[in-house]
């Protein structure tokens, strides 16, 4: 142990003395090391960027959709009875994330006349599972289903064709047909693209009440496959989503004579575009890497050789051939430890401070935290370069005679 220390500080000791030339070579382990890690860990945030654009899109993962019909022109029960099935299997199966979804298109007075708008029938739990988020205000919570009149959520278009900025003044609007009725806006998200036309959320159950009018109870077949049963999205644990998906849905189907209910889910493997950025930046760190291996070889050579004569004397007052080899290698190896070190903290400052928005074309929600592997990883390359290019020194070193050494 004391050997090992003794040429740790002797190693630290020879870097200080060639400081000049050692820090000339560790400019491109460090650059390497800075390279590898950063690019590691953007992999990484981009990663969690494109899975959550994914998901905004399609639903968290697992989200499984049911979506049934009647088949007959007398099924018996309605898209009521299905809703309360759904709740029935959801209770049974203990899930907890779960939204009604059913696109409508509802009368809005704006300023310049009635248009009618495109609106998502929804529940609370939507948000979580599609991820989204209001840029102002806020979105539906538990008060708003009891409220007295219906809220919505509405997107940047919808409240500039209402004429209104922003939501301090507690903008309202009237929706509905002949019975119009007074809804909250609450909060407003993005607009998808540019020229987006007026969109709105609101509650599944809110709609019903005031701006659905007549429930389907009773009614014939032609108008219930024109106002058909909500879509059932279901967030359910990767792995037990294909058996609870089908268990769901053939409850609901039995319950339910003479309606047709199926399912799909958004399982899909993305392993393909996960090693693609992988490889892409395991071989930017590389090449950064071997170029600054290459850098440090040569300047470990001139070490050596300027170096010679104290070898020489050291082995004539009886330095072994393994001390040698093992202290010139050494040497190598801290000083590329050192330039890792510097490498990932330049890394983490870069990471840290990539505006998110603007490279990755819109907001994190789970910010991932810098990954420790990406450190790991630069460090034992760092370490492993080091011990590379002290290598082919160091074994030149020792195989030197001593007399040699001394007459150089």
């Amino acid at each position: 142990m004391t050997g090992v220390v003794g040429a740790l500080v002797e190693a630290w000791d020879e870097l200080r003395i060639h400081k000049l030339r050692v820090l000339l070579a560790l400019i491109g382990v460090a650059c390497a090391v800075t390279a590898i890690t950063g690019v590691t860990a953007a992999i990484a945030m981009m990663q969690q960027a494109y899975a959550e654009q994914n998901e905004r899109q399609n639903g968290r993962s697992v989200t499984v959709t049911f979506d049934a019909w009647p088949m007959t022109e007398n099924p018996e029960g309605d898209p009521a009875t299905l809703d309360a099935q759904y709740t029935s299997a959801l209770e049974r199966y203990g899930i907890e994330y779960a939204s009604r979804s059913r696109s409508v298109m509802v009368d809005a007075r704006f300023p310049d006349g009635t248009r009618s708008v495109t609106a998502q029938a929804v529940d609370a739990e939507y948000s979580t599972l599609r991820r989204v988020v209001p840029v102002d205000g806020r979105w539906f919570t538990e008060a708003d289903e009891q409220a007295y009149a219906p809220t919505l959520v509405v997107n940047e278009a919808f409240l500039r064709t209402l004429g209104v900025r922003d939501l301090s003044t507690h903008p309202t609007v009237e929706v509905g047909g002949g019975a119009p009725v007074t809804a909250t806006i609450v909060g407003v998200t993005a607009d998808d693209w540019t020229d987006v036309p007026p969109t709105a959320f609101v509650l599944y159950d809110q709609y019903q009440h005031w701006l659905a009018g007549a429930t389907s109870t009773g009614a014939d077949f032609g108008m219930m496959m024109n106002q058909p049963a909500p879509s059932l999205l279901v967030w359910v644990p990767p792995g037990e989503h294909r058996a609870l998906q089908e268990q769901i849905r053939r409850d609901v189907k039995a319950s339910m004579p003479g309606w047709d209910v199926q399912s799909w889910d958004n399982d899909y493997d993305q392993g393909a575009i996960d090693g693609a950025a992988r490889w892409v930046g395991l071989g930017v760190g590389g090449f950064a890497l071997l170029l600054g291996g290459l850098g440090l070889v040569n300047i470990a050579l001139v070490t050596v050789r300027y170096r010679i004569r104290e070898i020489g004397i050291r082995r004539s007052f009886g330095a072994t051939s393994s001390r040698v080899f093992f202290g010139v290698m050494l040497e190598s190896v801290v000083a590329t430890v050192v330039a890792g070190l510097v490498g990932v903290v330049v890394a983490v400052a870069i990471v840290k401070n990539i505006p998110v928005e603007r490279v990755f074309g819109g907001g994190i929600q789970d910010m991932p935290p810098f990954p420790f592997s990406a450190a790991l990883v630069g460090m034992a390359a760092a370490t492993a370069v080091g011990a590379l290019a002290g290598l082919i020194p160091a074994t030149f070193a020792v195989r030197v005679r001593v007399i040699d050494a001394i007459r150089y």
